[in-house]
């Protein structure tokens, strides 16, 4: 065992500490995100989940809280033999803020029990899905079977989950990493472990997203781990906005491998340099600190493009905030996780990380979290709103717990802060250590110090017979010898009490902010607090609107020109939130059917400031028009208002509130 360890060294170590890191993220990711919701959620539909009509409706309609992308295919209307319902092609039926699509039904239908299934992907690139049944006449047996398996579950939406953690922890360690070196500790730059941190970043990023874009399809489809080898499914991926994104991610990610090479590279050989090779050596820096910020906001938006930032409120405002907040959390936990395997090398040998870089990683910590709290607030009321979203809704608790733990975090930093003033003060190990061992000149550090030199010798080694040199020998001795010398470096890297109180504090800070990542990366995948109360409100005032009866409003205009009076009456069927047919009629001054040059009629809801929405009537007659489908997205006390002109000049604009249920 000590003998593996001691082949393994620092490098091994650092591999498993981000193994560790990568699979703890998954893990906890994948857990806290088992209850969470899409965010998109369907607030409406007409029919509604389980009525019954008395006659076939033209039109199935489905209403949602956010913009969701569907094709001809996502809304099936299943009769209870299992046969289509539907025509089979979409109705984009949105206006203003209300996200709402239909299908048209196929005449003469039957009685019977019928099922709607649907599947959409939400404008933040999370699949949803969902099945309700409504009934025609009476309800009936029915041969349809309601989807078991939401859509971005299952395999593949395991699959996905891990893939797009395991990016966000490429994404913190990659960006992270490469700023430490940058700007606390370039010397760094040369350092074996702290290499392979990066490019571990590197790789498991560029994995990822490969990943992402394999499963992408399935993942909003079919759900099959088989169609993520299906070439057109990831043509029809790539023309998405998400797609865009992975690929857009991929490029960056082509020019970051030449940026990790120049910094590992050229940028690494001169940091010994004099005179001229500290010159090329600034303008390195200085071309690599551009290039670098540069790639690491690219990187950071092609999340804040393609998820919740590019939806919802103030979208303008919320993508560069969500890009400042990536990338510090990439300053902070990435330069935390770079910071942790220096210190795991100990202070014994060259490339030892010193007081002044683990100061002003301090310095850059504390400016990453000052921007991570101002972001994070913005965030916050963005997504949640109230204080009964906070507390009542999943988002809200998961963000209280994400609070709590940064609170924990923080505390842990403010002890690293302490540990580093401390180490600033005391004398590096490796020249205090080497001095004491002079000075004892023990039996015990001379036998290490031989044994280091040559494995056949020491104080216990005896004569040595090189032309007869026994296998088992010599290889208990390099064992030996491998062990001495791990202990001795133990010993060398404990000696300084400051720089171990620094290691085991910032160890605690790292496991503490995989927490804090694990449910940062489950709010990504949670509906967000404000969309779901305003989704519950809508679904209880449905749940409590008045019974169905139909609206009949008469209303009188005066437009002041010759024969200007009138009456306009407007009867509105079933006069419930959903669908409505719309009729309207016109008379005159002596009750006649009257036409009129122009007339106009909208609905406007003023209380959750929706519409005006507009209604595209139909003559039907003299003095007579006819809307087929007057879409009224959820119950409430409406305002009707409507516009009559009678000739060239003379025009009148009315309006009532009526109930609608």
């Amino acid at each position: 065992m000590t003998a593996t360890a001691s082949r393994c060294g620092p490098p091994a170590a650092a591999l498993r500490l981000w193994a560790l890191l990568v699979f703890t993220v998954a893990l906890l990711g994948t857990v806290l995100s088992g209850t969470a919701a899409a965010h998109s959620t369907l607030t409406g539909s007409d029919p509604e989940d389980g009525a019954v009509v008395a006659t076939a409706p033209g039109r199935v309609t489905l209403t949602f809280s956010e913009k969701v992308a569907m094709g001809d295919d996502s809304i099936r209307v299943l009769e209870p033999s299992g046969k289509r319902a539907d025509v089979g092609e979409l109705q984009d039926l949105c206006s203003g803020s209300v996200v709402q699509y239909g299908v048209d039904l196929r005449s003469g239908l039957p009685d019977g029990t019928y099922t709607v299934a649907w599947q959409a992907v939400s404008a933040d690139s999370h699949p949803i899905s969902g099945a309700f049944t409504f009934s025609i006449g009476a309800p009936s047996e029915t041969t349809v079977a309601l989807p078991a398996q939401k859509a971005g579950g299952g395999p593949v939406g395991a699959l996905y989950d891990a893939g797009r953690y395991a990016s966000y922890a490429g994404f913190i360690v990659l960006v992270g990493g490469t700023a430490f070196l940058l700007v606390c500790w370039p010397g760094g730059a040369a350092v074996r472990p702290v290499q392979r941190l990066v490019a571990y970043g590197w790789v498991t990023l560029t994995a990822a997203t490969l990943a992402l874009l394999m499963l992408r399809s399935p993942y909003t489809g079919s759900g099959e781990l088989g169609d993520a080898l299906d070439l057109g499914g990831l043509r029809a991926v790539l023309d998405t906005k998400t797609g865009a994104a992975l690929t857009s991610r991929l490029l960056l990610l082509g020019a970051a491998a030449l940026f990790l090479a120049v910094l590992f590279g050229a940028y690494a050989r001169r940091g010994d340099g004099a005179g001229g090779g500290q010159a090329e050596r600034k303008d390195l820096s200085f071309g690599l600190a551009v290039g670098g910020m540069v790639l690491a906001a690219g990187l950071a938006g092609t999340w804040a493009l393609s998820e919740h930032p590019s939806t919802g409120r103030q979208p303008g405002v919320a993508m560069p905030v969500d890009v400042l907040h990536m990338l510090a959390v990439a300053g902070w936990l990435g330069g935390l996780a770079t910071l942790l395997v220096a210190l795991h090398r100990g202070s014994d040998g060259e490339g030892a990380i010193g007081p002044a870089a683990v100061r002003r990683y301090s310095q850059v910590a504390f400016g990453s979290v000052v921007v991570l709290v101002a972001t994070g607030l913005y965030q916050s009321w963005r997504q949640v709103g109230s204080w009964t979203a906070l507390t009542g809704t999943a988002y809200g608790q998961l963000l209280l717990v994400k609070a709590g733990l940064i609170g924990v975090l923080l505390a842990v930093a403010w002890a690293s802060r302490r540990w580093t003033g401390l180490l600033t003060e005391t004398v590096p190990a490796s020249s205090h250590e080497k001095r004491e061992a002079v000075k004892k000149g023990t039996r015990q550090d001379a036998g290490e110090a031989a044994l280091e030199e040559d494995p056949m010798e020491g104080p216990d080694a005896g004569p040595r017979d090189v032309g007869n040199e026994d296998p088992l020998r010599a290889a208990q001795l390099a064992r030996q010898r491998a062990a001495v010398a791990t202990a001795r470096r133990r010993r060398i890297r404990d000696a300084d009490p400051a720089r171990a109180g620094l290691r085991r504090s910032v160890l605690t800070e790292a496991a503490v902010a995989v927490l804090v990542l694990a449910v940062t990366t489950a709010l990504t995948a949670t509906e967000p607090g404000r969309t779901q109360e305003q989704a519950d409100q809508a679904r209880a005032a449905s749940s409590t609107a008045v019974p169905d009866r139909p609206v009949d409003v008469k209303l009188p205009y005066d437009t002041g020109g010759p024969d200007g009076r009138g009456t306009v009456r407007l009867a509105l069927d079933p006069g419930r939130s959903g669908g409505n047919t719309l009729q309207v009629f016109v008379a005159g001054p002596d009750d006649k059917p009257r036409d009129v040059p122009e007339l106009k009629v909208s609905f406007t809801l003023d209380a959750q400031e929706i519409g005006p929405l507009p209604v595209a009537l139909e003559p039907t007659g003299t003095g007579q028009w006819k809307a087929r489908s007057a879409q009224l997205p959820m119950p409430g006390e409406w305002r009707i208002r409507v516009t009559v002109r009678t000739s060239d000049i003379d025009q009148t604009t009315i309006d009532k509130n009526v109930k609608i249920g």
